[in-house]
């Protein structure tokens, strides 16, 4: 099930977050779980991944996309992507972007099986390396 963040999904997303992501955004987490911006979770029993998205209309950023480390590789982000689209369209949404690490080929490829091409090119926009930025139509 893809729902919007509670309260009590904190400290659950929190650990997600640290054991996902290589730079993570805690303070926008944080911030994000009371909205805006929004965070919709992935939920078959307990919280498995979440996507935090900040709005400006008409474009949505993803800020952050994330899958517990263990369950990576089950479809589970698949599931997210889709219910993730599925909202922003619904929101009246026209476009959706995101930065990736340049050299990440598993999320690139990921993101490829959604429809984002590359709008740019964002040398040294990570503390360790360049970053491409990611868009789609919706």
């Amino acid at each position: 099930m893809i729902r919007e963040a509670r309260s009590e999904d904190e400290v659950r997303l929190r650990a997600i977050q640290t054991d996902a992501l290589d730079e993570p955004w805690p303070e926008l987490l944080g911030v994000g779980i009371d909205g805006p911006p929004l965070v919709l979770v992935l939920d078959i029993g307990e919280p498995l991944g979440y996507a935090l998205v900040v709005p400006d209309h008409p474009v949505a950023y993803l800020a952050e996309f994330a899958i517990a480390p263990g369950k990576q590789g089950q479809g589970l982000g698949t599931t997210l992507m889709h219910g993730l689209l599925d909202r922003l369209r619904a929101g009246e949404f026209e476009t959706i972007r995101l930065t990736a690490r340049a050299d990440d080929e598993r999320a690139r490829s990921f993101y490829d099986g959604f429809g984002f091409s590359v709008a740019d090119e964002l040398p040294d926009h990570y503390d360790d390396g360049d970053g491409v930025l990611l868009v789609r139509d919706l």
